[in-house]
């Protein structure tokens, strides 16, 4: 199962419905959406809002993205629990699913020493018969998975890669050189305006938010790179870099991402967790989701 993770999964947003409840049916049409555009999906994540998701919500979205997907395209789903023995629980039911590997959030709140994050992820990868990604988000977490624990974890047979969404091109090519020699452990770029450069340095692949309301653009980084065409590629991204610049100058992630989608036209329902956007704020992000990328 190693190194089949390629391209962009979109960290699709978990859809609503009127009353707060999961909207399994808005969530097929976001995916074919993107498998229209040549993603794969990447469910329960931070922009899918796993932390207002109860455990048979995430068991039942995952489930949903299996078997719309339907082997069209990679599924990657989220796992990660403040306990490695939650985290465990969870992992073993989502990986019955049928998911290609889970990715697992460091856990959050109390600060944790490197050795002890090691014992985290072994622990959830001696468990799982699924293969697993380390996932590094720092400023949401408290904690940091350093470069070389991340090659310590490398050497587990089970542990396929990381997904670092840390937001700096020193933290992705950090992980990238320290990683370099090692064939079978993938590194996946996580901020959007780093997409093409993560790419031409190494990355397998891309795990986009902005995805959810630019699927063909942000696609376009990847197919314009994979076909040779770099200048391309570049030019892709920097039309994506503005419209993320816009968007987040507004209001962050998730809920940015899902107000958008909502402006556009697609039923994903509201945040579950407290935001409130302005008048203003609102007329903001309906004249960036209509401005046509450049």
């Amino acid at each position: 199962m190693r190194n089949n993770i390629r391209g962009v999964l979109t960290a699709i947003v978990t859809p609503f419905d009127a009353d707060g409840a999961l909207n399994l049916m808005g969530l097929k049409r976001q995916i074919e959406r993107q498998l229209g555009a040549g993603n794969g999906i990447f469910c329960g994540g931070t922009n899918g809002e796993f932390f207002v998701l109860r455990e048979q919500e995430k068991i039942a979205l995952t489930r949903t993205c299996v078997e719309t997907v339907a082997g069209r395209a990679p599924v990657v789903a989220h796992i990660g629990e403040i306990s490695t023995r939650e985290t465990i629980r969870l992992g073993k039911q989502i990986a019955s699913l049928g998911v290609d590997a889970v990715s697992a959030i460091t856990p959050w709140f109390v600060p944790l020493k490197q050795a002890e994050l090691i014992a985290h992820y072994t622990a959830i990868a001696d468990a799982l018969n699924v293969p697993v990604f380390l996932y590094n988000i720092p400023a949401r977490t408290g904690n940091t998975i350093e470069p070389e624990t991340a090659r310590t974890l490398a050497g587990h047979p089970n542990i396929i890669g990381i997904k670092d969404s840390a937001g700096s091109y020193e933290s992705l090519n950090g992980f990238l050189n320290a990683v370099s020699d090692i064939t079978d452990f993938d590194v996946l770029n996580g901020p959007d305006s780093l997409i093409h450069q993560g790419f031409v340095d190494g990355c397998s692949a891309c795990i986009s938010g902005l995805a959810n309301v630019a699927p063909a653009a942000i696609n376009a980084i990847w197919a314009r790179f994979n076909a040779g065409d770099i200048d391309g590629s570049c030019q892709a991204q920097k039309s994506v870099t503005q419209l993320r610049t816009d968007l987040y100058n507004v209001a962050f992630s998730p809920a940015a991402v899902k107000k958008a989608l909502q402006l556009m036209g697609e039923d994903v329902g509201e945040s579950r967790y407290a935001v409130i956007f302005s008048e203003q704020q609102l007329l903001q992000i309906r004249r960036i989701v209509e401005t046509p990328l450049k």
